[in-house]
């Protein structure tokens, strides 16, 4: 581009060192030097106390100088540093071939992880949710996998989202024509990351939550969807609030239809870096009604008394969430909450779910369409799956999350019958026995397949001693 300003590779390498750093990604050259400073120091760790910031650091001085695009690709969307990255920080374009690249080399783990990959069963063996888990187990990067997969603390919260569809039984109607039934269900692990999810949701009628650390670009999801997709945001507030306003008028720009602004994470557990807004209020909720025409959300409402809140302050409704037990380690599970919001609200504004003007979203620990059934039957509107549609693309790419969404929808129609309803709208609360659902300690028949795939938490270890022969 006309007067857009060159940088020689030989000056980007002076720039090697915490005191001044300069990386290189998609042929842009970018001062981080002040992210450093604030981000890398030893009091921001005491404070925040996340691995991964240590993680990024050593990352950003290994390629201090030189280009970091392969590292920087498979964890960021195209636009983050350009989007959190000051203007004066951005140096100009790297002239061609002068850069330094880090050559990337395979090691043996990942030669055996390639191999590992190419031995996958075909798609017509995976006959369930929990099978694409065990396949990404083994064939996904060590790291990746761990990132997907880990939750807070002692992960209790994590497995109790799963655990909590146990204690919930049905009640099937018979002798009901079941003939007919209509179904609808409301790059670490792959080169194109969450586009696998955009073009399956499309081909399957299913809505997709774009989330606000995608590890593609937000414009690059909703270029990819079909005309009239249905594509909800998932917001993490940002301190600044003119990038926070410049994101929510962009995304209804493009047409998409509800903003579900994150409360549940003031900081970010122990995994990502705190750009998040931790002084995030309940008065915060006008100045987004005055930036958007968006139908506003909450996601992560974990008690009765926050979602009636949100109810008389107009919002459209909430997602009863604990972050996948990513956030708070003894948090309830969604399900469990929601069993307590429809009573109360019902109790105390008249309310009846699933409710359109008022909307009750569960998210966390979803297998099976029989979960999907249990939480609509409480009153849910919908529900949400995240890591088993990741697993999916992980070890099978968009045709993975396909044959994920045709797995729940052949177990949807299957047990709509055998509970007695012809369509998603006669699933009713009398359906379900959920009288030991806040029952925490209550015996339940063990899920062996979930069990399976879940890697119990390691205590601390002695070093192994190696013989001296």
């Amino acid at each position: 581009m006309p007067g857009e300003v060159k940088v020689s590779g030989k000056e980007v390498a002076k720039h090697n060192s915490r005191e001044s750093c300069w990386i290189i990604v998609h042929d842009k050259v970018y001062d981080v030097t002040d992210f450093l400073d604030g981000m890398c120091s030893p009091v921001f760790y005491a404070r925040n106390a996340e691995e991964n910031l240590r993680a990024s650091c050593k990352i950003i001085l290994k390629y201090a100088g030189k280009d970091a695009t392969q590292e920087y690709d498979p964890i960021h969307p195209p636009d983050a540093i350009t989007t959190h990255l000051p203007r004066e920080k951005h140096l100009g374009t790297v002239e061609p071939d002068t850069a330094e690249k880090i050559e990337v080399k395979i090691t043996d783990l990942e030669k055996l992880r390639l191999e590992r990959f190419s031995r996958r069963p075909p798609l017509s063996e995976v006959l369930n949710l929990h099978d694409f888990e065990a396949i990404a187990k083994l064939v996904m990067p060590e790291k990746a996998w761990a990132y997907y997969s880990s939750a807070a603390d002692d992960e209790i919260t994590n497995r109790e989202n799963h655990a909590a569809y146990h204690r919930v039984w049905f009640r099937p109607r018979i002798l009901v024509d079941v003939t007919k039934t209509a179904t609808a269900l409301g790059k670490l692990g792959h080169p194109d990351g969450e586009l696998n999810l955009t073009r399956a949701a499309a081909k399957h009628g299913v809505i997709q939550m774009i989330p606000t650390l995608a590890s593609c670009s937000f414009d690059e999801l909703v270029d990819a969807a079909q005309p009239n997709q249905v594509q909800f945001l998932q917001l993490y507030v940002n301190k600044d609030r003119e990038v926070t306003k410049r994101i929510v008028q962009h995304a209804e720009k493009r047409g998409i239809k509800g903003l579900f602004i994150t409360v549940d994470a003031p900081q970010l557990g122990r995994r990502e870096k705190s750009f998040i807004d931790p002084g995030l209020n309940w008065n915060d909720l006008d100045w987004f009604k005055s930036i958007t025409n968006m139908p506003l959300i909450l996601k992560g409402v974990q008690r009765w008394e926050d979602a009636l809140k949100a109810y008389d302050l107009g919002l459209a409704g909430v997602v009863l969430s604990n972050h996948g037990g990513r956030q708070l380690d003894f948090a309830r599970s969604g399900l469990e909450v929601l069993v307590e919001v429809v009573r109360k609200l019902g109790k105390r504004r008249g309310l009846k779910f699933p409710n359109e003007k008022f909307q009750l979203f569960v998210d966390g620990g979803v297998r099976r369409a029989t979960d999907v059934i249990k939480a609509v039957a409480l009153g849910a509107t919908a529900v949400g799956i995240g890591r088993p549609f990741l697993y999916a693309f992980s070890g099978y790419g968009q045709e993975g999350v396909e044959h994920a969404l045709q797995i729940l929808k052949d177990e949807f129609e299957m047990n709509l019958r055998l509970i007695g309803a012809t369509s998603i709208k006669d699933i009713t609360r009398d359906m379900v026995d959920c009288s030991n659902l806040s029952s925490h300690v209550v015996a339940v028949p063990g899920d062996r397949l979930y069990n399976t795939n879940y890697e119990s938490m390691q205590t601390a270890r002695l070093k192994e001693i190696k013989a001296k022969l």
